[in-house]
């Protein structure tokens, strides 16, 4: 083979990056040396993958096709090495999972402490994330295992069951003296909503209708503020169901779209070279999760 996985790895840098500059920091490599191998991969391909358009270089319709394969080569290349260390060790030395800011994190901690009984010496390494940020720590390898509403395009996922959202408000909130409330209803107050972790694709989910908003990052953050009667949420229930027993916080009788459904998945983002330690990770979550599919 000529054209060598340094190269292949520098071109899908310098397109998911969008600049030679940012290409180098990525690399930790300078500028010059990106474009060196660029160049040089130009030179030995029998059609350009990129084209000058001004001060930025684009891909070239053969360029988007070479794009993809050079993207299988480089994750088989990344499992092949992995598998390989696997093998040496026998059982991973650590393990990656990213959940969703959905998930009861009660039952993932639950399969976690099974799975240490059996592996108390393997480090679990846990991503909390939310919309894309989940797809992401999937997609950049960033952990072996995730369990998310979405199971991303080349992934194949596992049913985990269904957890439900519901719109609720402080017992004080003016949304709570209603006795029904329509959509343009809701529109009028504040709506407090969990941003997106990701960093490279913003996602939206669920209902964003209120013009006024504020954004916070994680749940607990946004269950405080409806305490503090700021504004109202759509919450996963198993976050709220002391609340809602106290009366600290009431469910709201919306016309329509009182609550919705999210289907949870669990992914493992390298199946066919996932180790032991990984599938025992996975079946024991699989197992903690099982009365939300029965």
């Amino acid at each position: 083979m000529r054209i060598t996985l340094e190269q292949w790895q520098t071109f899908k840098t310098v397109i998911d990056e969008g600049s030679f500059a940012k290409a180098a920091e990525a690399l930790n490599k300078s500028q010059s040396s990106v474009s060196y191998i660029i160049a040089r991969l130009q030179q030995q391909l029998p059609v350009p993958a990129l084209e000058q358009s001004g001060r930025k270089a684009e891909m070239t319709e053969a360029g988007r096709v070479l794009y993809r394969h050079a993207c299988n080569l480089l994750s088989q290349a990344e499992q092949l090495e992995q598998t390989a260390s696997y093998l040496a060790s026998g059982w991973e030395t650590e393990v990656s999972i990213a959940v969703d800011a959905v998930t009861p994190i009660s039952l993932v901690f639950c399969g976690l402490q099974a799975f240490s009984t059996v592996s108390p010496n393997t480090r679990i390494r846990l991503y909390e994330t939310s919309l894309s940020g989940t797809d992401e720590a999937l997609l950049t390898r960033q952990a072996d295992i995730s369990i998310s509403p979405r199971v991303p395009p080349g992934f194949l996922g596992q049913s985990l069951g269904n957890i439900t959202m519901v719109p609720v408000a402080s017992a004080d909130h003016p949304l709570a003296q209603l006795s029904s409330i329509t959509e343009n209803e809701l529109k009028q107050h504040r709506q407090i909503v969990v941003r997106d972790s990701g960093t490279k694709r913003e996602q939206n989910a669920g209902w964003l209708g209120a013009d006024q908003r504020w954004t916070v990052s994680y749940f607990a953050s946004s269950i405080e503020a409806i305490k503090s009667a700021l504004g109202f949420a759509f919450v996963p229930i198993h976050r709220i169901e002391k609340d809602l027993e106290q009366g600290t916080l009431v469910r709201l009788p919306l016309t329509a779209g009182a609550e919705r459904k999210i289907a949870l998945n669990l992914i493992v983002g390298a199946q066919s070279y996932a180790g032991p330690a990984v599938q025992a990770v996975a079946d024991h979550l699989l197992e903690r999760f099982s009365h939300l599919r029965e």
